[in-house]
């Protein structure tokens, strides 16, 4: 009771100051305005402390003043908005009072000017002390500065960079000493009273000069292009140097707004993806939807996708206990209204999966349960091919048996001239969505698309544990690259190639240009605060078995088209023999029951020839990315 008693006084004290200052500025505003009216007035009536309508005048006026809620805002955070509220509490409190005073007096001792001098005083009086304490505030740190406070170059003078410099000049860790902005407007110009010295070109001269101890990339919407850039002028200072995160990871609260250190992520992504969420929310939207491997890297990413959309339910079927255990109570704290059914079970088992489309009935399937570490797939041929192959024949199966709308197959680009198991498998499942889609009424849609950055098992959390446990950096080849997207942006495009196509396409996703291994082992070596070769080494080990040094995005006898989306393609359906297939997919499904590994290699080889060969795609020539498509056409 006393402890709340003292969190009120502390509550109170600075607002009765504040109510306390505004009557009395009211006070003071009668009274200049009246000594304005009369000062040149030879017989003008004697000036009253406290005239007589004074009671009423300060009555109304403080009362309007909290009705109009002029006390719920600080000073220290004095603003337009509160300007302007002041403005409006004024012009009414003046209105009534008037109104108020012809009622009682009929305006007995109070000169009409009254009504246009004291609101014009009053104003005056209550906003410029709420502007001054301000400034006052925002601009202590000039006087405040403590040894231990570090001094801030901020790159980047607009919106962030103006909000950022009030941020930290408010919590005194931190001193922002200039900015450094491209705009050549800006040269020579003062934010928050903190100098603009020039561009970014001139990064290393303003650390000199203004003794900088940190670097703060204040610029949210940087294009990845832009990132690399500034990255390497803060690499080259020497100077520790942090950022904003990314103002779509913002807005789609992916992140907060605090800084963060430079990732991976801000150097290799792209420009935002902007989609078609109409078409994307009409066919989703009150839907029951069923994602396989909603545990994994993607499949997680899509099930919290599709439940900001609003499904009737979101099924989520999974192998892992605990990847299952992870994703249901994220979406329970998340999404509280969401009806979500977690469902324990393997892909590969029939009774399971039925039981799944006999309960919830869904009408939209996303496929991204499989197995996919490519070397360990080479020693585990039964295994991939079951899950992979197996696993998506048997949901697919169910889609088509149950009547699903739509099932969406998400594959890789090592489906393309696989030269290892796991791309031989995926391939393989293509083909049998494909050729399913000729029989069913069921829309059957695959999306491929190549390497996802952070996922799991991917080459980014590996090379961020090694350079934790003090390197060395495995890369098994210098010139080896790969196509990388983000997580998100990945699992964007995938509800979007859902949302259009009659059934039976393979959707491309535009991956960008391929990036090399090597620098993206340098990059994370540099983010990490150290240097390459030197506090971390590289070290080549050899292409694994089944390892491309390029990979593609299509087969070169694939027709390249547009869609609506100018990030997605596809690859235009050709005829598969139906029963041809299906025969040698039984035979292969023999051999997986009974283990027999040689078997199931030769089966698998004669439907989907692949090389698990490390030469295999050893040059550029071998390349078919989706730019040289495009130029192609």
């Amino acid at each position: 009771m006393i402890k709340q008693l003292i969190n009120k006084v502390r509550w109170w004290h600075p607002r009765v100051a504040v109510v306390l200052h505004d009557l009395t500025m009211v006070w003071v505003a009668w009274q200049v305005a009246y000594y304005g009216r009369y000062s040149l007035v030879v017989d003008a009536p004697p000036l009253l402390w406290f005239p007589p309508e004074m009671p009423i005048v300060i009555a109304i006026q403080g009362l309007i003043f909290w009705w109009t809620g002029l006390y719920r805002g600080l000073w220290r955070f004095a603003s337009l908005p509160d300007l302007w509220n002041i403005v409006r509490a004024v012009g009414l409190g003046t209105l009534v009072i008037a109104v108020t005073l012809f009622l009682a007096t009929r305006l007995e001792g109070v000169p009409r000017s009254m009504f246009v001098l004291y609101p014009t005083m009053l104003m005056l009086l209550l906003g410029a002390p709420r502007l001054a304490y301000r400034y006052w505030k925002d601009h202590r740190m000039e006087f405040l500065e403590t040894k231990d406070a570090k001094r801030v170059l901020i790159l980047g003078a607009g919106a962030a960079g103006e909000m950022l410099a009030r941020d930290l000049l408010r919590e005194r860790k931190y001193v922002p000493v200039a900015f450094l902005d491209d705009k050549p407007r800006l040269r020579g110009a003062r934010v928050r009273g903190i100098p603009v010295l020039g561009t970014l070109e001139e990064l290393p001269l303003a650390v000199r000069s203004k003794s900088v101890d940190a670097l703060i990339i204040a610029m949210p919407s940087a294009s990845s292009s832009e990132m690399q850039r500034i990255v390497d002028l803060c690499e080259d200072s020497g100077v520790p140097f942090r950022t904003l995160p990314k103002l779509q990871d913002m807005v789609e609260n992916r992140t907060s707004a605090s800084l963060r250190d430079v990732a991976i992520e801000d150097l290799l992504g792209r420009d935002p993806v902007s989609l078609d969420w109409v078409g994307i929310h009409q066919a989703l939207a009150s839907r029951v939807v069923l994602v396989t491997g909603g545990g994994g890297s993607i499949g997680s990413e899509l099930c919290r996708q599709i439940a900001r959309i609003g499904p009737t339910r979101l099924v989520i079927l999974e192998n892992s206990e605990f990847n299952l255990y992870e994703i249901e109570r994220q979406l329970h704290l998340e999404f509280p209204q969401l009806p979500v059914e977690a469902v324990l079970g393997d892909v590969c088992e029939p009774a399971a999966v039925e039981r799944v489309f006999v309960k919830y009935s869904p009408q939209i399937v996303f496929h991204a349960a499989a197995y996919k570490h490519v070397p360990l797939l080479e020693t585990h041929l039964r295994a991939a091919v079951r899950n992979n192959v197996t696993g998506t024949r048997c949901v697919a199966d169910m889609a088509d048996r149950y009547g699903a709308d739509s099932f969406v197959l998400i594959s890789t680009d090592k489906a393309v001239n696989p030269a290892n198991v796991m791309g031989a498998t995926k391939r393989l499942a293509e083909l049998y969505c494909r050729a399913l889609d000729d029989r069913s009424d069921t829309r059957f849609v695959t999306v491929r698309f190549g390497n996802v950055l952070d996922s799991a098992g991917s080459v980014v959390p590996l090379f961020r544990r090694q350079i934790d446990s003090g390197g060395p950096i495995t890369v098994t080849h210098p010139e080896i690259s790969r196509f990388f997207m983000t997580i998100p942006e990945a699992c964007m495009l995938i509800l979007q190639a859902a949302s259009f196509g009659d059934g039976g396409e393979i959707f491309v996703l535009d991956m960008g240009e391929p990036v090399n291994i090597r620098y993206l082992a340098e990059q994370m070596i540099r983010l990490a605060g150290k240097r390459p070769g030197e506090d971390i080494e590289i070290v080549y080990t050899g292409l694994r078995p089944g390892e491309k040094l390029f990979e593609e995005l299509f087969y070169e006898q694939e027709d390249y088209g547009h869609t609506p989306h100018e990030k997605i393609f596809q690859a235009r359906r050709s005829g598969i023999d139906w029963k041809a297939l299906e025969k040698q997919l039984t035979g292969l499904e023999a051999a997986v029951r009974v283990f027999d590994e040689g078997a199931v290699r030769q089966q698998l080889a004669a439907i989907v020839p692949y090389e698990s060969q490390p030469s295999r795609s050893g040059s550029d020539d071998n390349v078919v990315s989706l730019h040289s498509k495009k130029q192609a056409t």
